[in-house]
């Protein structure tokens, strides 16, 4: 059995709903509890690294508790859409917190709610990954609907982090504190409720096989994952390459509105936002489809690893190096750098997916034994762990710069003007600390890292001899 047409556009209308809605909680629960709710940012920081560590805990027991369910409609579907109406109920008691609360409150409300958001997530998002093996044993049909959920899961997330912030001011009515949050409340109303409907397409046309013959979840436990890393050498590398990558690039995503709020500033700033964000979203997928594979007729993935992580450097320097100059205003400037930063981004995402493949081969040319389903499992588990990392730093990073956030009982059409100092140090936690973790995912690549290309293209051959082909 294979995915039809029907199906593969029921899928992709899933992974557009589910990353609509992790970009929204990702993207904007950090300014929305510190700068317009006025909770300090270092209570929201730690609260945000507590729930996505627990979170990432949580995945191995939630793929445990998927693969032992049995009932008429499959394993996955009814945790999909289940846990697709919790996540959507909790998404907006996130971004409506009552008014009336107290401060007191207010921080035990998001404490809890945030925690529950992550535990309901999980829910929809591991069966949703999970029901392709149940749907299709293919291996190119497999390829290709993972291919179609990833790249629409990519515009989901394209289309929040691009349109958010003007949708938010337009529903809300203004710019003031007051607009914004009800704009919030109204957003993200409107983003469960196409969530849920998206989901339910992905559950009515999918079908997968209920048969005893068919296809079993493989589970992964948290200390089968850290065991399997320990012991592959190469793996580890790569994980911690990505660790460092991502924290890098998340510091940055949870910094610049921020940044174009109250350093560019203006009551336009929401408009450059967008179109920031825009460049930046379309330069990754450019950076993977286009510039990669003309880049690989040429070079080894060694070299353009090594350029990526290099033109990543350079793009938050020369952002800095526009701040200083007072260039950072021109959005044709501020959008080159940019550029150098996600492009690069966008190629080590296919670069660590590579190198993590072969590093399963490594594993079993070492051991004896093939990991696929734990080594990446262990990715899931370290991008989620970085999001953590990334978000508790920018949070804790807001607090040392004495960062003021707006009150959200303030009408005013006016933007908080922050001291000399206090934007002089966002401009360099947005910048100095992403290209201190990108200067040491490079010395850990180039003093760890042994996969080249003609080192795969060995362990190719020595594994197919092995398995007889």
């Amino acid at each position: 059995m294979q995915f039809t047409k029907k199906q593969t556009a029921a899928y992709g209308a899933g992974a557009v709903g589910k990353d609509m809605v992790y970009a929204l909680s990702s993207g904007y629960v950090l300014y929305f509890y510190q700068d317009i709710l006025g909770i300090n940012a270092g209570f929201v920081a730690a609260v945000l690294l507590g729930a996505r560590i627990f979170d990432a805990l949580n995945d191995p027991f939630m793929g445990i508790l998927v693969a032992k369910t049995r009932s008429r409609w499959g394993k996955f579907r009814p945790w999909i859409f289940s846990g697709t109406v919790l996540n959507a109920l909790v998404l907006y008691a996130m971004f409506a917190a009552p008014a009336s609360l107290s401060a007191g409150g207010l921080r035990l409300w998001f404490a809890i709610i945030y925690i529950l958001w992550g535990v309901t997530y999980t829910m929809m998002d591991i069966p949703f990954w999970s029901i392709i093996p149940a749907v299709t044993k293919d291996p190119a049909d497999r390829e290709n609907i993972s291919v179609v959920g990833r790249t629409c899961a990519g515009v989901g997330n394209a289309l929040i982090t691009v349109f958010c912030m003007k949708a938010v001011q337009t529903l809300g009515g203004g710019i003031s504190p007051q607009a914004e949050r009800a704009g919030f409340g109204r957003i993200a109303l409107i983003v469960a409720i196409l969530f849920v409907v998206l989901e339910w397409i992905t559950v009515h046309f999918i079908r997968e096989e209920t048969n005893t013959d068919s296809e079993k979840m493989e589970t992964t436990s948290v200390r089968e994952m850290f065991s399997s890393l320990f012991h592959n050498d190469q793996a580890m590398v790569v994980v911690i390459s990505i660790v460092l990558i991502n924290t890098a690039l998340y510091i940055t995503s949870n910094l610049l509105i921020y940044f174009f709020k109250y350093d560019i500033s203006g009551n336009g700033w929401a408009d450059k936002y967008a179109l920031f964000n825009m460049v930046g979203g379309a330069s990754q997928i450019i950076g993977m489809m286009a510039v990669y594979p003309l880049l690989r007729k040429k070079l080894s993935n060694e070299m353009i690893f090594r350029m990526c992580l290099i033109s990543e450097m350079l793009g938050y320097i020369l952002i800095l190096l526009a701040c200083l100059t007072g260039l950072s205003s021109n959005m044709i400037v501020i959008c080159i750098c940019g550029l150098f930063v996600f492009l690069g981004n966008g190629i080590l995402t296919v670069l660590t997916t590579i190198y993590l493949s072969a590093a399963v081969d490594y594993g079993e040319l070492k051991t004896g034994r093939r990991e696929e389903s734990v080594i990446f499992s262990m990715q899931t588990f370290v991008v989620k762990l970085a999001s953590g990392v990334a978000v508790f730093l920018a949070g804790m990073g807001l607090t040392w710069i004495g960062m003021q956030g707006s009150s959200s009982t303030d009408a005013a059409e006016t933007i908080v003007q922050q001291s000399a100092s206090t934007i002089t140090g966002l401009r360099l936690l947005m910048t100095i600390i992403p290209v201190i973790l990108l200067v040491c995912a490079m010395i850990v690549f180039k003093t760890k890292f042994k996969m080249s290309d003609a080192e795969i293209e060995r362990m190719n051959a020595e594994l197919k001899e092995k398995h007889g082909e």
